[in-house]
């Protein structure tokens, strides 16, 4: 993610601010052009950015609910913006509750929304393509013994989340029952997003064989697979092969795993990189734990150049985590054969598999 720049003031901004809080213009984010823009009335609905005049538009119907702060291309007639489009059911906004773990959930999405367009990667909706499209649906649990509970997953383009997994105490609790060093939103919508993308990128691309051969046999009884997981856990060596315990589940599980950490990566070292981060340890003579991010890691050219960043990056984030009390911000080993898959995802994303 990128740091962004009032037009009216030269304020630092942050993707999800809504006004500038030194000169009080309020904003708008361009996806079209990835700008985020202080703007000025324009008469009516519409509005004028500072970054691109020529452009004026109007907020995303969700803005209403402040649960969206994109504006809708120039001269379209769609209610919603690029990323709100692809909802497909929301919570009962009248709830205070339901309302404010919605928003939550849309702060993710658009996060996602933004890398997918960084990487101008397929983004259909259900109405454009009603076999494939993607479609969020944001659902709540039931009432008390009037149905199960909503389970978070993926099925041939659709995407549900569970209201309740942005109550940040319910999360956690269920981070600690399933023994997870990491659980968010937007780790959420990243994995699940991979499925779809293996759909798309793998599958109907002509890649199985490819990916067969990094993720292994995907043709394997899925259902099968998932109960020997919970069952039997996870082999003691993991580590060498996986980037999570749950991505030894199925190879499918290991791409979405895989593809979500690459997205993980690659947004925390552009904001590294919005911020001029370097690192050199005073005590790394060898300069194995330097790095200096000077480059854009959305296009970066292979997974090697990543990693060269990456590695002594997240080092130094953990050890100011530890120093803070707090776990590692990055709780995971990047074994060999994991930087392999990683390499994989980069090269899908990129079209040059």
């Amino acid at each position: 993610m990128k740091l962004f720049q009032c037009q009216s003031c030269g304020n630092i901004l942050y993707f999800e601010n809504r006004s500038c809080q030194r000169c009080g213009h309020r904003l708008a984010y361009l996806p079209e052009t990835g700008l985020l823009s202080a703007l000025e009335p324009a008469g009516g609905e519409d509005w004028t950015p500072l970054a691109a005049p020529d452009r004026p538009s109007r907020f995303c119907a969700n803005a209403v609910h402040d649960a969206c702060n994109w504006l809708v291309p120039p001269g379209s007639d769609d209610a919603f913006c690029l990323a709100c489009r692809h909802n497909g059911t929301i919570p009962d906004v009248s709830n205070p509750q339901h309302l404010a773990r919605w928003r939550e959930m849309e702060f993710a999405k658009h996060r996602l929304i933004y890398s997918l367009l960084r990487w101008n990667l397929p983004l259909q909706t259900r109405a454009e393509d009603p076999e494939h499209g993607l479609i969020f649906h944001f659902l709540a649990d039931p009432p008390e013994n009037q149905g199960p509970k909503v389970m978070t997953g993926h099925d041939n383009g659709v995407i549900t989340i569970a209201l309740v997994e942005a109550d940040d105490a319910e999360r956690e609790k269920r981070r600690r029952e399933m023994g997870e060093p990491y659980r968010t939103l937007l780790g959420h919508f990243r994995h699940e997003v991979g499925h779809h993308y293996w759909d798309l990128l793998v599958r109907d691309a002509g890649r199985l064989d490819a990916c067969r051969a990094v993720f292994g046999d995907d043709s394997q009884d899925y259902d099968a697979a998932l109960k020997r997981h919970y069952e039997q856990g996870t082999p003691a060596d993991w580590q060498e092969n996986f980037v999570s315990a749950y991505a030894t589940t199925h190879p499918w599980e290991d791409f979405a795993e895989t593809w979500a950490h690459y997205l993980h990566i690659v947004d925390t070292l552009e904001m590294a990189s919005a911020f001029g981060m370097q690192v050199h340890p005073l005590l790394d003579a060898g300069g194995e734990l330097a790095a200096r991010i000077d480059f854009d890691p959305y296009a970066a050219e292979g997974i090697e150049q990543i990693m060269a960043a990456w590695l002594p990056f997240v080092f130094a984030l953990n050890s100011v985590n530890r120093a803070m009390g707090q776990g590692d911000l990055y709780p995971f080993v990047l074994a060999p054969p994991v930087i392999g898959k990683l390499g994989f995802i980069h090269g899908l994303v990129h079209g040059t598999i």
